[in-house]
C-alpha cells in the first residue's frame, strides 16, 4: 500500500494490534474495531485471548470485553 508492506492477519490479531497501538491510533479506533468485530459475530474468543496474552494487552482489553458481554 503506497510502497509500504502490510501483513494481512486475522480479525482477532487486528483487534489486538489496535489495542497494542492505541496510543498511536487512538483508543476510539481500537474500541470501534472491537465493537464492529463483536457485532458481526466474527470473533473467536479463544484466538482473541491468545493474541491478547501474547502481545500483553489482555488486562487493557478485559474491561471492554466484559462490557460487551454484559449487553
Amino acid at each position: 500500500m503506497d510502497g509500504i508492506t502490510i501483513k494481512v492477519t486475522n480479525i482477532e490479531r487486528t483487534v489486538v494490534d489496535c489495542f497494542k497501538f492505541r496510543n498511536k491510533i487512538g483508543l476510539d479506533v481500537a474500541l470501534e474495531a472491537l465493537r464492529e468485530a463483536w457485532d458481526a459475530k466474527r470473533l473467536n474468543m479463544d484466538e482473541l485471548w491468545r493474541y491478547a496474552n501474547l502481545f500483553r494487552v489482555a488486562n487493557v482489553m478485559r474491561p471492554y470485553l466484559e462490557s460487551l458481554r454484559a449487553e
